[in-house]
């Protein structure tokens, strides 16, 4: 077994350490950018200094709008980091004055340990508001780190995995009656040079997927989507479902379902005040990979966690969140959530559920959409903590 890698010493759950230039400088940034918000809520500028603010502001949108975001971070399993990212809402048809714009996404990144990461993601809304398409390609190579599978895993099993993968999912859908509609998904993925250590549980228990595999899915997908804004909703619901099925006339290399559920519901008790509040949970069965098991953590859910440490058949989590205008294009936000994962239903007792909190800056990249650029700071008990950068709401 190799040594515990550093981000997991001493945690009873994963931590990402930051560098300690980036850990001296979060709280630096945070601190100086609430101050300017603050201050500025307390003083009344010259009209001169608000107009030149919006004038710039406004040119910086405009060039957004052209120029991808350099992405330069650090994290202790990838080292430095460095990339290009890309976001733009856009309406095919300028026909079209009714639809929700579309999206966009592009993101590429490289490390110095080796990470690859290449994506694109876009959302289609078509002939107004009838058709969704959602899709998103991704290419990466990097290691994950696993503490086995279950919920009450040990730190004394943590290891490193390697995985590249290729992977297309799409979902298509119709409206049916007003906010609801309906369609097909589709998954597809290649899982290849599956890299772990000797003495891994992978090989030891000869995990399902251990030597990779190709997924080809396909199921139904359902949505009932109220919101007034897909990447920034202020109020309404999402209600999204999607079943998938794996079978071997399709070519995939095991047979397994996976059933995923996604609701959501914005309040705003006054002004641009948001509250937010998400519950999701996946199920899977049949003979599942290590690698599509359900997983906990991310960018988006259980903010803090590193997605994929903890992992199993089942998972459920949930998340309510504070969205607060500060001054102009800033905002602030805060959030706690709670999830676990287990291997059936009936094993999702109170005591495993883990502990996710933080909070995060927006600034608004695209006034037209009312659309934010959002850095967050997630953790949890014991150190759990993570940095994320990216654009549009976590939900």
């Amino acid at each position: 077994m190799q040594a515990l890698h550093p981000i997991l010493r001493g945690v009873p759950s994963l931590r990402i350490k930051l560098h300690p230039i980036v850990k001296n400088i979060c709280p630096l940034v945070f601190g100086i950018l609430l101050w300017q918000t603050a201050a500025a809520q307390t003083t009344t500028p010259p009209q001169d200094t608000v107009s030149s603010f919006d004038k710039f502001n406004r040119k910086a949108e405009a060039l957004f709008k052209i120029i991808p975001v350099p992405i330069i971070t650090y994290s202790s399993e990838a080292g430095n980091i460095f990339g290009l990212a890309k976001f733009n809402l856009f309406h095919p048809s300028k026909k079209d004055t009714i639809s929700r714009p579309s999206k966009l996404s592009e993101v590429v990144s490289f490390s110095t340990k080796g990470r690859v990461n290449v994506s694109v993601s876009n959302d289609l809304i078509l002939h107004e508001n009838k058709y969704m398409i959602l899709s998103y390609f991704n290419y990466k190579k990097q290691p994950e780190y696993l503490l086995g599978i279950g919920n009450d895993v040990s730190l004394d099993n943590a290891e490193q995995v390697t995985i590249n993968r290729i992977k297309f999912f799409s979902t298509a859908m119709v409206r049916v009656k007003k906010f609801v509609y309906a369609g097909i998904a589709l998954d597809v993925a290649d899982y290849f040079k599956v890299e772990a250590d000797s003495n891994s549980f992978l090989i030891r228990d000869n995990v399902t997927g251990l030597h990779g595999g190709t997924d080809v899915g396909l199921g139904a997908a359902f949505a009932l989507d109220s919101r007034d804004n897909r990447y920034n909703a202020y109020k309404g619901e999402l209600l999204l479902a999607t079943v998938l099925f794996y079978p071997e006339w399709l070519g995939s290399s095991f047979q397994f379902a996976s059933v995923s559920l996604d609701a959501r519901k914005y309040y705003n008790p006054w002004f641009k005040h948001v509250i937010a509040v998400q519950a999701t949970t996946t199920y899977t069965s049949g003979d599942v990979p290590f690698y599509d098991l359900a997983q906990l953590g991310g960018e988006d859910k259980m903010r803090g966690y590193y997605k994929g440490a903890l992992r199993d058949k089942v998972l459920f989590d949930a998340q309510i969140e504070y969205r607060m205008p500060v001054w102009n294009i800033f905002g602030i936000t805060t959030w706690i959530g709670t999830g676990r994962v287990a291997d059936q239903y009936n094993n999702l007792s109170l005591d495993g559920f883990r502990l996710s909190f933080g909070g995060g800056i927006r600034v608004r990249v695209d006034t037209k959409n009312n659309t934010n650029l959002r850095l967050d700071m997630g953790f949890g008990p014991g150190g759990v903590s993570g940095f994320y950068f990216n654009f549009a709401e976590a939900f």
